[in-house]
């Protein structure tokens, strides 16, 4: 093997060589990148999640409304001014039931919470 045919073939292994490296680098920036924009994402959707939170609070789930807050038998609800709907929170719901002894509510209170009479 001649001098010059050596040298050409250690030329053609440096450049695989280099090729190579080039190439490790290459898919270790790519997976670095992509680990960022995964980590920039999930970060974008947890404060998506907490501005919908934010915005949704004592509005109306049925029209989207401001709820106003509204006493009914001592105890203080939470009704649309819209849509007239009210909305009441367990214990809203039992201490009015307890107030109110044979109304049509009462039962379905009781129905529903399968309270004994």
């Amino acid at each position: 093997m001649a001098a010059s045919e050596k040298d050409r073939l250690g030329d053609k292994l440096r450049d695989v060589e280099r090729g190579r490296e080039d190439q490790y680098f290459a898919d270790l920036d790519r997976k670095l990148i992509d680990k960022q924009r995964q980590e920039q994402q999930n970060i974008s959707r947890q404060e998506v999640e907490e501005q919908l939170k934010t915005m949704a609070l004592m509005r109306c789930p049925k029209c989207g409304e401001g709820l106003v807050k509204r006493n009914l038998h001592g105890v203080s609800v939470d009704t649309c001014p819209k849509c007239q709907g009210m909305w009441l929170e367990k214990d809203e719901m039992e201490a009015i039931a307890k107030k109110e002894d044979e109304g049509w509510i009462a039962r379905w209170l009781r129905y529903e919470f399968k309270e004994p009479r």
